[in-house]
Order: structure tokens, then sequence, then C-alpha cells
């Protein structure tokens, strides 16, 4: 383990991973983060682009906001990973330090006014690729959930 990141847990039981990495504010740890994660979704055979994709770009997404925006790139902040794995699914719990936000009131980068904004898309990018995302209490914390088989989705409008 490097010294970029603390864990703390029981580790992997066989039929569940949970544990608890804190990193610091500093974009250049989030590589080296997504990879060790991988690595142990791997150990309970995830696999494909759920994995490679859906995952390694949603919890970077999530990672870099806790990081940029909410701890405001203050060294000092931490952002706290909470992580757990089963056969079934993939919860993985981002919370920073900072004060946290309303994800209801950020435009929609969908909309033709907001197509040439710069930035936005993260949290998009987030719900469109995990397949669960809930916003804690204050909005200084996101639950992303990945079952290791996609749900059905439904149909716009339902």
């Amino acid at each position: 383990m490097t010294s970029v990141y603390r864990t703390s847990g029981a580790g992997t039981s066989g039929d569940a991973d949970a544990f608890v990495l804190e990193l610091p504010s500093d974009l250049r740890v989030i590589e080296q983060t997504i990879s060790y994660l991988v690595n142990r979704c791997q150990a309970f055979d995830y696999s494909g682009s759920r994995l490679t994709l859906n995952f390694r770009v949603g919890v970077t997404e999530a990672l870099a906001n806790a990081m940029l925006y909410g701890n405001d790139r203050d060294p000092s902040k931490l952002v706290h990973v909470a992580v757990n794995v089963d056969e079934h699914c993939v919860v993985v719990q981002v919370s920073d330090e900072g004060l946290g936000f309303d994800p209801d009131s950020v435009a929609d980068p969908t909309r033709p006014e907001n197509l040439e904004r710069v930035g936005g898309r993260g949290l998009f990018l987030i719900k469109e690729l995990m397949d669960e995302v809930d916003y804690g209490g204050r909005g200084n914390s996101v639950r992303l959930v990945l079952y290791r088989e996609a749900p059905a989705r439904r149909a716009s409008g339902e």
C-alpha cells in the first residue's frame, strides 16, 4: 500500500469486501486510486465495460468533484471513500469536507443553451454511467451503485 491513501476495514471475506480510503485533495492520486478500486472489484470477477468504462469514469468524476469543488483543492481536507464490493454490486460512497451543494441546481448540460458551456458534465456522466446515484443530506456526499449486470432501463417519461 502506498502513502497516497489510508485504508481501514476487514478486507475480503469471501462474499464481500468493505473498506475505507482517505485521499488528499490532489487530482494526481485519482488514477492510482481508480486502479486500486478496479483491482479490488476484479477479485470478485467484475470485468468488461461496466468496470472499465462505467465504474472508472463514474468514480473518477465523483473523486474529482469532491477534490475540486467540495474541498476546493484544499490540501488539508480529505476525500473519504467507503467501498463495499460483493457478487451483486459495488457501492462507493464519496464524501468531502466541503459545504455541500444542491445537485438539482446544476444546469442540464444537454439543454441547447448549455451545450457550449465549459464544464458541468461530470454529474451528468455519473448519472448516466452508474446504476444508482444518491446525494446525501447536505450535498457533500454521493453514493454510487454499479450492479454486476446492468438493470433494465425504464423508458423516458416513466
